[in-house]
């Protein structure tokens, strides 16, 4: 079985469309999307449409719980500077769409052969709104994993990939399809996005685990056209990371 993991594409439908085809090369069976799928990003509604047609489990991440109440940003651990891109973001949905990000699920577990079991989630298995990383000390990780019986754990939120083991445990990080961080974010600093997008394929096959870190370069031409043609509060911080 091989198992695609998707995660914060935050609107970027260019770098979705370039996962997508890098996807259709690879016999994936399944794809689980982890969250933080519309906002920020200059095209939410197609975003949206495409992962109905993947048919794929979707996690709640804290932008999608964000999209449905906008002034609670700071509940999700969202700047209130962002507020704006959110309105932007929800006055665009349909009721349908709407339905839609309020159906993602908190968790989702995958059963495998030999006693493999996959933990799907946003940040961590607790909360969305926490981190891992692969700083992120053993007793803080002892805490977010506490009682969790899976030996494979999934996560995105931090927009990184990682491969990282913690006692029987694999703890993964599919990365950002839509924007690839440099270095961890750090409150005060600047986010510098990467110009590909990231996600991540499981595969078991017999008794063999393969875990797949995907990197597919997208047209960031493509992207920064989209943006201009958006008019998205947060405009001008796209059209600076890719400036040439």
């Amino acid at each position: 079985m091989r198992i695609a993991f998707l995660s914060d594409i935050h609107g970027n439908f260019t770098a979705l469309q370039a996962v997508l085809t890098d996807m259709e090369t690879q016999s994936v069976d399944q794809v689980v999307c982890l969250g933080d799928v519309a906002t920020l990003g200059p095209q939410p509604l197609e975003v949206l449409n495409t992962l109905r047609e993947l048919k794929c489990i979707c996690i709640k991440g804290n932008h999608d719980a964000a999209t449905l109440d906008p002034e609670g940003a700071e509940r999700y651990d969202i700047a209130s500077h962002l507020i704006p891109d959110l309105h932007w973001c929800k006055d665009r949905l349909s009721a349908d769409d709407i339905q839609f990000i309020d159906s993602f699920k908190s968790l989702h577990e995958i059963n495998l052969p030999h006693d493999n079991r996959i933990l799907a989630f946003h940040g961590s298995p607790l909360s969305y709104t926490d981190i891992i990383l692969s700083t992120t000390p053993d007793e803080q990780l002892e805490v977010y994993l506490k009682g969790q019986e899976a030996n494979i754990l999934v996560g995105g939120h931090s927009h990184i990939q990682m491969v990282r083991r913690y006692d029987s445990k694999l703890i993964l990080n599919s990365g950002s399809v839509g924007n690839a961080f440099k270095f961890a974010y750090s409150p005060g600093k600047s986010v510098d996005l990467l110009p590909w997008a990231e996600y991540m394929i499981i595969e078991q096959s017999g008794k063999l685990l393969d875990i797949d870190a995907r990197r597919v370069y997208f047209d960031t031409d493509e992207l920064i056209r989209k943006v201009k043609e958006s008019h998205l509060p947060c405009s001008p911080w796209w059209l600076k990371q890719y400036a040439k």
